[in-house]
């Protein structure tokens, strides 16, 4: 959230895995996915060409590939075939190694439109668009001719932040092995840095299908809520300002409008809460907010369900240096909101950013949303990443591990440190490293309470492109509806009404004098839809539209069309925002 805006490799034996020379399309003869070939890029095979950075200057090495290995002196990089998928591991025991360069030569239809994904949240930035040969796709991207629409991408958990290339003359993955900005030591480990898979297409599919479908491939075994998720967040009215008898009164609103029976509404607290200057691992609650226990059994009295905001990657200004990261990983390290952050590989500060979870917990709150660790731990907004995830010259206290390896690590001691009866919402979190520990994530950038151009580009989009990871991966959350004086009615109750019958999360930020009669039954409409859980959806304009206006949902054997205006009589806000 912006502020004021927010492995050991595993070989597998000659009799597993087939030589790749032997196998013409990388995939089994009588797969059930290879029924329509059109268009489809053979990726699961040895690599045409690969390339290796190491050192500390990052120089490139060309890797001479032979069979199934890639080599040059000191470094390996091997591909061992599965049944439906590629796996890339790698050994660079004597030099730190940056990242790895695969390249598949095809000629590729120059008409095909692409869709990728995103390093953490979107930015209203998500969009199927023609070849741009420099555009990184992080994670996965699927290819559309019109007709077909094929998947390809790394499997969530991966070892390494993962993207993708595309362009007239074939396919590159790139595999980011850095820690912090500098090379990862792996030393005598061989590191299983990605399994690629992909999918063809399948007749008479949608593209939203289809992407869905692949995302459950790429996730196996995701982490999902039993029950539905909605409810409200104060931050997009009050935005920090916020007060323990402002969360009150909205638990009391939000259960006025809930339906009477099924899965109750949540009522979150977000950031402001916390007080300033403790030296302890833990939090003090600022003096609007007395005891945050009774506050959570107040809500819980109300038949509502409590949940709460953390940042638990900062660390007081007090923190000892040798618990914390460098601040050379920021582009500018002087600017004042640069927090101190601690290190998660050293086991001390590991602690201090868990003890602010478990505190969480023992107050009694069903649901906590942990915010801001990617910016912390790597200095950069998603939007800000481009080619890398953070700057060169830093690195973490341990330098043995890649930075998806220290950041899968953390969300696992997250999980483990919640509990298996305490919901986790990733906000500012890597979706394919989160995939299958939390339950709940958001997908894009920060949605608006005063502008709701913000909403249209941030909460839109993301919904409309990242939908297919929901149930998936986890729950999608798309952000809230900021319910204000200053966000036209007819935007929020558009926006309000999409987000309940999509199926992911819900959300409402009411602020106390925009809530009238209009507004209570759009809202009690909504809840109802959200809690019955029923409902599911997807735009069938999306290969056309940044920000969808056509919709298709069902719930049960119902099936509806809508179509929502998004931009109005004016038009859209050009300005940036």
């Amino acid at each position: 959230m912006h502020l004021l805006n927010r492995r050991t490799f595993l070989t597998g034996t000659a009799a597993a895995a087939a030589s790749l020379a032997n196998l013409p399309t990388g995939e089994a003869a009588n797969s059930p996915t290879r029924q329509n070939p059109t268009n489809h890029i053979d990726l699961l095979r040895t690599p045409d060409r690969a390339a290796a950075f190491i050192g500390e200057d990052a120089r490139k090495v060309p890797l001479t590939i032979a069979g199934q290995e890639a080599q040059a002196p000191g470094i390996l990089v091997r591909a061992t075939l599965g049944p439906n998928s590629l796996t890339i591991a790698v050994r660079a025991e004597a030099q730190p190694l940056h990242r790895i360069h695969l390249r598949w030569n095809k000629k590729v239809p120059v008409d095909l439109r692409v869709l990728g994904d995103a390093w953490e949240r979107s930015y209203g930035d998500l969009a199927w668009r023609n070849f741009v040969p420099e555009r990184v796709l992080p994670w996965y991207f699927a290819t559309n001719d019109g007709n077909a629409t094929h998947c390809y991408g790394v499997q969530t958990g991966p070892a390494a932040f993962c993207f993708w290339q595309i362009d007239p003359e074939g396919v590159s993955l790139w595999l980011d092995l850095s820690n912090g900005g500098n090379g990862v030591q792996l030393g005598p480990r061989e590191l299983a840095a990605a399994t690629i898979v992909s999918r063809h297409a399948h007749p008479g599919e949608t593209p939203h299908q289809a992407i869905a479908a692949f995302c459950h491939q790429l996730c196996p075994d995701p982490r999902l809520p039993k029950t539905p998720i909605y409810g409200s967040n104060d931050w997009y009215y009050a935005y920090g300002k916020n007060s323990a008898e402002g969360i009150l009164r909205d638990t009391d609103l939000i259960v006025s409008l809930a339906p009477t029976s099924g899965a109750r509404p949540f009522s979150v607290i977000d950031a402001g809460w916390a007080g300033s200057g403790t030296d302890s691992d833990v939090v003090l609650p600022n003096p609007k907010f007395p005891d945050m226990a009774a506050l959570a059994d107040q809500i819980r009295q109300r038949t509502a369900r409590p949940g709460i905001w953390i940042r638990p990657t900062q660390a007081p200004r007090s923190a000892r240096k040798s618990l914390l990261l460098p601040l050379t990983r920021f582009q500018n390290p002087n600017e004042s909101d640069n927090e101190p952050v601690y290190d998660p590989t050293i086991p001390e500060a590991l602690q201090s950013m868990l003890a602010k979870l478990t505190q969480a917990v023992a107050w009694g709150y069903h649901l906590v949303k942990h915010d801001y660790s990617t910016y912390d731990l790597l200095g950069q907004w998603g939007s800000q990443m481009g080619p890398s995830p953070t700057r060169p010259g830093w690195h973490f206290h341990d330098r043995s591990r890649t930075n998806a390896e220290i950041i899968l690590d953390l969300y696992k001691s997250l999980r483990q440190a919640a509990g298996e009866a305490t919901l986790l919402l990733g906000c500012n979190t890597v979706g394919h490293l989160a995939a299958g520990l939390f339950e709940v994530s958001r997908t894009g950038d920060d949605t608006s309470g005063q502008h709701w151009e913000r909403t249209r580009r941030m909460g839109v989009n993301t919904l409309a492109h990242r939908l297919p990871q929901n149930g998936a991966f986890f729950l999608v959350d798309a952000d809230c509806v900021g319910i204000t004086e200053t966000i036209p009615w007819e935007m929020n109750r558009q926006w309000l009404d999409l987000l309940a019958r999509s199926g992911t999360a819900l959300f409402i930020s009411p602020s106390p004098g925009s809530i009238g009669t209009p507004q209570r039954d759009a809202i009690r409409e909504a809840f109802a839809i959200a809690a019955a859980g029923q409902s599911s959806g997807h735009p069938t304009d999306s290969l056309t539209q940044t920000t969808p206006q056509q919709w298709q949902f069902q719930a049960g054997a119902e099936k509806t069309a809508k179509q929502y205006d998004w931009c109005g009589e004016e038009g859209c806000d050009p300005w940036p925002i």
